[in-house]
């Protein structure tokens, strides 16, 4: 009865929502453990907080540079593919599916589980059975939403921003005070060089990045977004603003109330400043924090099945990922695709060591994405950008990120080894069935099963292109 594409419904309160959103989630409640740890002291922690925020900040104006001259949604995908060309393009799509967004995806679930429970279980730790059993329940129910409505799954992504920013004022508040009434013991000796770990600077900087990681969600949605060249750059610039000073107060109201070494030995850092700040709040923050994770959940489905989408229009991965729900207008298959991997992520894995296997390839790709806007430029300096940054700002998040990731190989060999690995046998992947064409019985058989997935699932191609 009317054409079958994906809708332009993301206007520029809905597109700062899911910048909000996805930076405000698991990371601010669960890396600075991992920023502390590996960076060695409290002074140097904010620092390396302040760092990443500002890094964000040059790969967030680099993207929306991009957003710009490249029209197309899929984020670091598809500009990987329009610079760099097909290959690095499919080897970050290998990457993303089978261990960047699954692996981001079971950090988030975990946090919402975790947080979910703990004030059930307090002073104890919530069973880790119980928190993974909540953990899934919690990502099957943002799975279905983002199957069912855009307009909802971007609704609902407006409202949880407004409690994420709430949780935050809740930590803040009662941290400034303290620090206003003169309560400064815990930062005595901040910046001690005894302390200090500089080997393990990496693995810090992936933490504090962990929790700023977001600012790139608007590129996935760029054709469903209303006015993209304008809306894209505002949202990016005050989203990360507002996050980073959110950030930085968040950061010094836990060191206030409860130093280095609370929040080292604490499995869930704002749960334990509740109990010591603002006791009366005890079974309120952590249900918001919950709520933010949740949040998170959502916007990591809603950009990440944009990037399947695309891929699959674009002949990289299977065409029935390139398909629209006819009464729904979602594309459910690229949304339900993460299920067994997440699934499978959750019940093995633990937020730490699953937040370095992953960072790795996500901070190697962005590096190679923002390389990109470099040599697109020099491809094609007749285009016009209607935003344009200096060029240092693109050059200089390019060399942080790769340098990052060369040092990580030191830092934590083992698991970015296999984040390696796991990029490299990509390789044989796409020369055998990217680029080689397929038999006729095979491409029957392929074909075959692909209108039979159709017809259950009641998906088509979509009938217009938006972009």
């Amino acid at each position: 009865e009317e054409p079958v594409f994906l809708r332009k419904k993301i206007t520029l309160l809905r597109a700062f929502s899911l910048l909000i959103g996805s930076m405000v989630g698991s990371g601010i409640f669960i890396s600075p453990k991992g920023v502390l740890k590996n960076s060695g002291n409290v002074g140097f922690s904010l620092v390396v907080w302040f760092a990443c925020g500002l890094l964000s900040m040059f790969g967030a104006l680099s993207y929306a540079e991009l957003g710009t001259r490249i029209t197309k949604s899929g984020g670091h995908y598809i500009y990987i593919l329009e610079t760099l060309g097909p290959l690095p393009s499919f080897l970050f799509l290998w990457a993303e599916f089978f261990a960047i967004r699954p692996a981001n995806s079971a950090v988030v679930s975990l946090a919402f589980g975790r947080y979910l429970l703990e004030p059930f279980f307090a002073p104890c730790a919530a069973p880790l059975p119980a928190v993974k059993l909540v953990s899934l329940l919690g990502y099957y129910m943002v799975l279905t939403l983002n199957s069912w409505s855009v307009t909802w799954s971007a609704r609902v992504q407006t409202a949880l921003s407004v409690v994420k920013l709430l949780a935050l004022g809740l930590i803040i508040v009662p941290g400034m005070m303290l620090l206003a009434q003169g309560h400064t013991e815990n930062f005595q000796d901040a910046f001690d060089r005894q302390s200090l770990v500089l080997d393990k600077l990496p693995l810090a900087f992936y933490a504090g990045m962990f929790a700023y990681s977001g600012w790139f969600q608007t590129s996935f949605v760029r054709e469903e977004l209303i006015r993209p060249e304008r809306n894209i750059p505002l949202a990016v610039i005050v989203s990360v603003i507002t996050v980073i000073v959110g950030y930085m107060l968040t950061n010094i109201s836990y060191y206030t109330v409860l130093g280095a070494q609370d929040v080292l030995a604490s499995p869930a850092v704002a749960v334990s400043f509740v109990q010591r700040a603002f006791k009366s709040l005890i079974s309120v923050l952590p249900v918001l924090v919950a709520l933010s994770c949740f949040g998170t959940m959502n916007g990591g489905i809603f950009t990440f099945s944009r990037t399947l989408f695309v891929a699959s229009r674009e002949g990289q991965w299977p065409p029935l990922f390139s398909m629209i729900h006819i009464r729904r207008h979602t594309p459910l298959p690229a949304v339900m695709l993460m299920f067994p991997l997440v699934t499978a992520m959750v019940c093995i894995g633990d937020i730490y060591h699953l937040l370095n296997f992953f960072s790795f390839s996500r901070w190697l790709f962005i590096g190679l994405a923002t390389l990109g806007l470099i040599v697109h430029r020099c491809r094609h300096p007749e285009l016009q950008s209607p935003f344009k940054v200096p060029l240092f700002i693109p050059v200089s998040f390019t060399i942080i990120c790769l340098f990052t990731v060369g040092m990580s190989f030191y830092s934590d060999p083992v698991n970015i080894s296999i984040g390696c690995t796991m990029v490299l046998s990509g390789f044989p992947v796409y020369y055998l069935v990217v680029r080689r064409q397929m038999s006729d019985r095979c491409r029957s058989l392929f074909y075959y099963l692909t209108h039979k997935l159709q017809l259950l699932l009641e998906v088509v191609q979509q009938e217009i292109k938006t972009y």
